[in-house]
């Protein structure tokens, strides 16, 4: 059996209340969960207060109260898991922006930037980028969905075409599109805000 089926199986067990599905399921996703976190602290001073394994450790915990999920496959998984991730990662740039610029901490920056911004910057890019899916959320939620997915998630082309059921050439267009137009708006975006 593939990991991929494990999971898969793991996944409709723990949606049927088979509360050891979870025990082995998590093991299995770990890795791929950091790998997910790395990639998106890896633009980041080494010296930021989030780190891989702690993003992993929140993600679990709010996959855990996800319980009422009818969990149909790995892509759905993580699917819910990079929307997760996104959700972590705003929340605490919330936060660190209500903390109002005290301490050492560095926050977390979506990439945004193309220099190492300062922490306030940082803190204005994870909020901007969020801010931006919502407008394009309002336009066009699909190209939110895959943006989701691809970069947060980190799936193939392949991966989320089978998530949001569409064809692989369909979700590379998409992926395009929905790049540019982010691109766009955060480039519109007054330095600062």
């Amino acid at each position: 059996m593939s990991s991929s089926d494990e999971i898969t199986q793991l996944l409709v067990r723990w949606s049927d209340g088979d509360a050891q599905a979870l025990e082995q399921l998590v093991p299995l996703v770990y890795e791929q969960f950091r790998a997910m976190a790395a990639r998106q602290l890896s633009h980041e001073r080494a010296e930021h207060t989030l780190q891989p394994t702690a993003l992993v450790h929140e993600l679990y915990l709010r996959l855990v109260d996800q319980n009422q999920m009818n969990w149909r496959n790995r892509a759905q998984f993580f699917a819910v898991s990079a929307q997760l991730m996104r959700r972590i990662l705003v929340d605490y740039a919330r936060a660190r922006r209500t903390a109002k610029r005290g301490g050492s901490a560095v926050f977390v920056s979506l990439g945004a930037a193309t220099a190492a911004p300062d922490e306030d910057q940082q803190v204005a890019d994870v909020l901007a980028v969020d801010e931006a899916l919502d407008r394009l959320a309002r336009i066009d939620p699909e190209q939110v969905r895959i943006i989701e997915l691809r970069y947060f998630a980190g799936l193939t082309v392949e991966e989320t075409a089978l998530v949001v059921q569409r064809s692989a050439r369909t979700i590379k267009r998409e992926w395009r599109v929905a790049k540019a137009w982010l691109h766009r708006e955060l480039a519109s975006q007054p330095a600062g805000s």
